[in-house]
C-alpha cells in the first residue's frame, strides 16, 4: 500500500513533495490525516476571517494546486494515495468549516465529523477513493468529505 516515506530534509529538497505532506505533517507514523487536518484547522484560523467569495477562491486554488501537488507526489512515490499525503485534509477541512464560527465547540466538532467522514469513507467517497485515481482522485474524496461535513454542520447549525 504505502511505500517508504521521504524524510523531512527529502521533503525540503522538492516543494511539491513538501507541500502535499502538508509542510511535513504528513510524515508523523500514527495519523498523518490527523495531524494534516489539525495543520488545516490552524491555517483555517488566518482565513475565517476573509470575505466568503475570497475564501472559495482561496479552496479552488487550493484544490487545483493539491490536484497536481498530490498527484505528482504519489506518481513520484509510485503509490495510489500515500497515507503521508495530506494536502487533501488541508483543503478537505477548509471547505468543511467555510461556515463554521470561530468557537472551540464548533471547531472540535468540525475536526470530528470531518475526520469520521474522511476515515469511513461512506458512499460515494469510497467510491471516489476507488475509482477515481491521480491527483483528481486524492482530492476529491477530501473535497467530497468536507463538504458532507459542511452541510452536517451547516443544518445543525440552523437546527440550533
Amino acid at each position: 500500500m504505502n511505500t517508504v516515506s521521504p524524510t523531512f530534509r527529502q521533503l525540503l529538497r522538492n516543494p511539491v513533495h513538501f507541500l502535499a505532506f502538508g509542510f511535513g505533517s504528513g510524515l508523523f507514523a500514527k495519523a498523518p490525516g490527523t495531524a494534516g487536518t489539525l495543520l488545516g484547522i490552524l491555517a483555517w484560523m488566518f482565513l475565517v476571517n476573509l470575505s466568503l467569495v475570497t475564501y472559495i477562491i482561496v479552496i479552488v486554488i487550493a484544490a487545483l494546486a493539491g490536484i497536481y501537488f498530490c498527484g505528482k507526489t504519489a506518481r513520484d512515490l509510485n503509490v495510489h494515495d500515500h497515507s503521508g499525503i495530506v494536502w487533501d485534509e488541508i483543503v478537505g477541512i477548509w471547505l468543511a468549516m467555510i461556515l463554521v464560527p470561530v468557537t472551540w465547540g464548533w471547531i472540535f466538532v468540525s475536526f470530528l465529523l470531518f475526520r469520521f467522514f474522511d476515515i469511513l469513507k461512506p458512499w460515494p467517497i469510497s467510491w471516489i477513493d476507488k475509482n477515481i485515481s491521480g491527483g483528481i482522485g486524492i482530492m476529491a474524496d477530501d473535497l467530497l468529505a468536507g463538504g458532507f461535513t459542511a452541510i452536517v454542520l451547516y443544518v445543525t447549525m440552523k437546527i440550533l
